[in-house]
């Protein structure tokens, strides 16, 4: 019995990994395209730093909202995949389809229209205002593609098809790097193991940087569309393109709190953010970068969700308890651990990365000081992460919205704000109020986890 266990351990490691890791290998991929997107930004001024950053939270509302529709269809076609029933599958993967032309012409009408209102939102420099408008509006003018990258591409890990997202992805930053360095430089000599030679180049800057990524992003689009469309297991080819009630209302049900809780919780990344970016350039551009460092070291954690919310809709399509169980018990110390690699190399890598994207030196002190605050907390971070994942998995999303909805405002925004704003501290204690929402959601999806409450197959 126990070799049989044992067997049967190592066999969900294996599916947990074959899973997981091209999920983490796209993020790394997308991390890494980031990485050099701020940098060669970064080289132009803080100006130009500024104007890139003061968008990056209202791009995160924006692809929350998306996000969310992802993860309704994710739970109903991870769950109809656990009980075998390929046609149910097929047929939610049209309806994704209808969701997904909808919500880019939506999003694309929304994001345009506000572009030149973003930056003072955000309460960026007046100087900074026009060229962030501008860098905006480039950014989200192909966001039907960006919405089929986002809810096609969560279509395809319910199936259990986490490589081709990633091959996708692997795609769309190749152009978007060469583009960046076609596109924002001007024409110069370039030397290369020894030999020069003359770089062509758009000289665009902030603008170039900003079409590449717009480029990258519609051929990405155009590419998963065709993928999905001639895959075996979800292509909607055959499909009545037509609103699907059976579908869509469970999907709603799901898609609806997920939605409330990324904008509750994008909107207050976007207080957040305002109100640093308030604390003058180097405090916005230690901000930036910060982020920037730190989104390389969640990426365990997001890997290891998207494996854990597929593999739970799995088990509960199939009404299997034990496996249930024996999926959260596997889950949740493999992503801790990682959490503990990740947060302990944050800690010791945090100086030379923050060199990598800034040479200021008061931008170098105060960035390397916020990252190991937050390395600390990854551990937690990463509990959460797995609990809210096998929520959304079965399809329980109300509780993850209430908790991060809840610690969002009531504990970073208003910590922040009377930090920031009635006591005139700094970046630091901003990023110390976003350490102790950390803390708050490991407590809440612990008492969460311990209840029971994560799995509706034990009631």
């Amino acid at each position: 019995m126990r070799s049989w266990m044992r067997k049967l351990d190592k066999q969900t490691i294996r599916v947990i990994l074959a899973l997981a890791w091209p999920t983490m290998l796209e993020q790394l991929m997308q991390t890494a395209v980031q990485y050099i997107d701020t940098a060669m930004v970064g080289s132009l001024g803080t100006t130009a730093m500024a104007a890139v950053g003061a968008t990056t939270t209202v791009g995160w509302l924006i692809g929350g909202m998306v996000s969310a529709w992802g993860v309704g269809f994710l739970s109903f076609i991870a769950r109809a995949c656990g009980a075998g029933d390929k046609e149910a599958a097929a047929r939610a993967s049209a309806q994704a389809v209808i969701v997904t032309a909808a919500a880019g012409v939506i999003f694309t009408i929304i994001t345009l229209g506000l572009s030149s209102l973003v930056p003072r939102w955000m309460q960026v420099e007046e100087s900074v205002h026009p060229l962030a408008a501008k860098y905006f509006f480039i950014l989200y003018t192909p966001m039907l593609f960006r919405a089929a990258t986002i809810i096609f591409g969560t279509v395809l890990r319910a199936a259990g098809d986490t490589r081709t997202p990633m091959k996708i992805g692997l795609w769309v930053n190749i152009i978007n790097v060469v583009l960046n360095f076609l596109l924002i430089y001007e024409t110069r000599p370039l030397t290369v193991l020894g030999r020069t030679f003359t770089m062509p180049g758009a000289g665009m800057g902030v603008v170039g940087a900003a079409v590449a990524s717009a480029i990258a992003m519609a051929v990405g689009g155009v590419y998963i569309t065709v993928v999905l469309w001639r895959h075996p297991m979800v292509s909607p080819r055959g499909q009545r393109f037509r609103p699907d009630m059976s579908i869509l209302k469970p999907t709603v049900k799901v898609a609806i709190p997920n939605m409330f809780q990324r904008f509750g919780t994008s909107l207050g990344y976007v207080a957040f953010a305002a109100m640093i970016n308030a604390l003058g350039e180097v405090a916005t551009s230690a901000h930036t970068v910060a982020n920037t460092v730190e989104s390389l070291f969640y990426i365990p954690g997001y890997g290891m969700q998207t494996a854990a919310a597929t593999l739970a809709g799995n088990a509960y399509g199939a009404k299997d308890p034990k496996r249930m169980r024996q999926l959260a018990s596997m889950f949740i110390p493999i992503e801790i651990g990682l959490m503990l690699v990740s947060g302990s190399a944050l800690f010791l890598l945090a100086p030379p990365l923050v060199r990598l994207f800034s040479a200021d030196a008061a931008v170098i002190v105060l960035g390397v000081t916020v990252l190991r605050m937050v390395a600390v907390s990854e551990p937690f971070y990463g509990f959460s992460i797995i609990v809210e994942g096998m929520m959304q998995g079965v399809g329980r999303t109300k509780l993850p919205f209430i908790f991060n909805v809840a610690g969002m405002w009531l504990v970073r925004i208003v910590g922040t704000w009377i930090c920031t704003g009635l006591l005139g501290m700094g970046l630091v204690s901003a990023w110390a109020c976003m350490i102790a929402h950390n803390l708050l959601l490991f407590g809440l999806f612990l008492w969460c986890y311990v209840k029971g409450y994560w799995n509706p197959l034990e009631e």
